[in-house]
């Protein structure tokens, strides 16, 4: 709610006399509110935004711009945005249906020019986001983000905020590699499986991580190691011989979370946290 005051001069014989000041206010009829389709956000996902104004009021606005801060933050003394507007993603509606599209800026922060709600009516206007390297990915990293409303005779911005959190979950990703790739009969071969976790937190016994796979040509396993430690087969992974079916028991493995820098432009640099299976047999 805003208020102003005025106060008149009065001018007679060369001089001068001010009245009393009266002061009125403004009552607000144009409300927004801001909200986002996830409470959370991993880096390289997208973000839905719904922009509601409401107005209550018997006259329409128009010209309205709505700014949207992309999350940007100090760093620095320059701001960084962990948000870029998705092109193309843009829905305008007055009243329930869909109008053309507004007119968008180039640049950061996110610009909506020329908006309008009508008299007693509503607007909704919906766009996407993809979340970038300098959103932190951190745990208790968040993303704030604000819209702002103004122009169209407004007397002051309307603003309204929405806050997401990072997700807080492991991240894994298993790759296989084998060594030699050109092996001679009753040859001895390698497989490793190199499980990465760019998550911001460990995976633990508790995630029953399992690795399977089923080695053809068959091997007669020789050794088996988890990060250099020796493993045992029955107690630490099975293995049928008859089908080549092999498996780590539920819970054996655990891989620690990733660790994160954040370099002067505001990106953060992932360093995976890692575990390394190794079967070795002949064939």
């Amino acid at each position: 709610m805003a208020t102003f005051t005025n106060r008149a001069t009065l001018s007679y014989n060369g001089g001068t006399i001010d009245s009393n000041t009266v002061t009125g206010t403004f009552l607000e009829t144009l409300a927004i509110t801001k909200t986002a389709t996830v409470e959370s956000y991993s880096t390289g996902s997208c973000v839905t935004y719904a922009v509601s104004l409401v107005n209550s009021g018997s006259t329409p606005f128009t010209g309205l711009t709505l700014t949207d801060d992309l999350g940007g933050y100090d760093l620095g003394g320059t701001t960084v945005y962990p948000l870029s507007y998705v092109d193309g993603s843009i829905l305008y509606y007055i009243n329930g249906a869909l109008q053309a599209d507004p007119e968008i800026g180039t640049t950061p922060p996110l610009t909506i020019s020329g908006v309008s709600v009508p008299a007693g009516g509503n607007s909704l206007l919906v766009y996407t986001v993809d979340v970038g390297a300098a959103a932190p990915p951190i745990v208790g990293g968040t993303i704030v983000n604000t819209a702002t409303v103004s122009g169209g005779g407004l007397p002051e911005d309307l603003n309204a905020t929405e806050t997401i959190t990072a997700e807080n979950q492991p991240a894994l990703s298993i790759t296989k590699t084998l060594n030699p790739t050109a092996v001679p009969e009753n040859g001895t071969i390698t497989y490793s499986f190199l499980i990465e976790n760019r998550g911001n937190t460990d995976a633990v016994a508790t995630d029953n991580l399992t690795v399977s796979d089923v080695f053809d040509p068959i091997l007669t396993i020789t050794s088996v190691t988890l990060n250099g430690v020796a493993l045992t087969a029955g107690t630490d992974y099975t293995y049928d011989e008859a089908t080549g079916t092999f498996a780590t028991v539920p819970g054996l493995i655990t891989v620690p979370a990733a660790t994160f820098t954040q370099d002067s432009d505001g990106n953060y640099t992932i360093l995976p946290g890692s575990a390394v299976l190794v079967v070795t047999g002949t064939i």
